[in-house]
């Protein structure tokens, strides 16, 4: 990161967790979930956003947490990434949405290449607030082809979600 950019905060478990904000649609609150039996275990199912049928995933499965259930910070981030070039809508399921803020360069750092928890190419850098860090997320790295691909595909399967 070279420059001053706006991102996201948000929570899975204790970890704070910053995606930059130009890819973020909306956030909502958690809503009706339609599962989809085909999905992986990590795509929650879908939800009606604006007539459409979004694909959710639940971050905290994707990232090797475990499951935990929603509660009322509970939040679903509407995201839109790249799938081969085209946008892909997505849903993000965190524990909770904080802020927007802007990190620069000078208080941005690479993720250490050791002792982390999370896969350093999920990770973007590490931002400094204070004394705390904050793990700037790559979601164009977080979710593969295949998980966009299944994405797509659920977001594009005919089913009750998309007409309540």
């Amino acid at each position: 990161m070279t420059e001053s950019r706006q991102h996201m905060t948000f929570k899975l478990g204790d970890e704070l967790f910053a995606i930059d904000v130009a890819q973020v649609r909306e956030v909502l609150e958690v809503c009706q979930i339609t599962k989809v039996p085909t999905a992986p275990p990590y795509m929650r199912g879908v939800v009606n956003v604006r007539g459409q049928a979004t694909p959710v995933v639940d971050m905290r499965v994707r990232f090797g947490l475990p499951p935990s259930a929603d509660t009322v910070h509970t939040r679903i981030i509407v995201m839109e990434l790249e799938l081969a070039g085209e946008p892909t809508v997505l849903g993000g399921i965190a524990d909770s949405v904080h802020e927007v803020i802007e990190l620069d360069a000078a208080n941005t750092v690479p993720p250490p290449r050791i002792a982390m928890q999370w896969r350093n190419d999920f990770i973007q850098g590490m931002g400094r607030r204070g004394d705390d860090f904050i793990i700037i997320l790559d979601v164009n790295a977080v979710f593969s082809s295949e998980d966009l691909a299944a994405a797509a595909e659920i977001g594009a399967a005919p089913d009750a979600a998309a007409t309540r």
